[in-house]
């Protein structure tokens, strides 16, 4: 009687393990960024699990000149959603591929003005999160992180 129970729990924990083998364990891909000067950077531009993609925080920086853009919270929230933008065609996404976003504002002064210019990229109306924070890489108005899904 023992016998039949001990071979009967053999096969549960057989077939549990052969489950779990067969299971796809995804495992994180940090991306170099596809900007030059960037690759210098202590942190990846985006970090791959399966098909979402974290994308590290973008400011409103012309890659070219490494300065933040001038014209204000619109120039800078245009030229963030670019970088944002960029990183994604360089995996073969857009933004309608962004499920949720992070946005860091200077100040919650520019709030409605940075909603206006975020509104006509974001039609979709991904997840988000909005807050200010003082102290912005290199006294930037806007950081903008995302997370985005890749569908095959």
């Amino acid at each position: 009687m023992m016998g039949k129970y001990t071979i009967i729990i053999f096969i549960c924990i057989l077939t549990s393990a052969s489950e779990l083998i067969a299971q796809k364990v995804d495992v994180p891909i940090f991306h170099e960024s596809h900007v030059e000067r960037k690759k210098e950077s202590p942190f990846s531009d985006a970090v791959q699990v399966g098909n979402l993609f974290f994308l590290s925080g973008q400011i409103g920086i012309d890659n070219t000149t490494r300065t933040v853009v001038s014209g204000g919270i619109v120039a800078e929230t245009k030229q963030t959603i670019q970088n944002i933008q960029d990183v994604l065609q360089h995996h073969g996404m857009e933004l309608n591929n962004v499920v949720k976003c992070t946005v860091i504002l200077h100040s919650m002064a520019d709030f409605a003005t940075f909603n206006e210019v975020y509104s006509n990229y974001f039609p979709q109306k991904p997840a988000r999160t909005t807050f200010a924070a003082s102290g912005l890489a290199m006294d930037a108005k806007i950081e903008i992180e995302v997370v985005a899904v890749k569908n095959d």
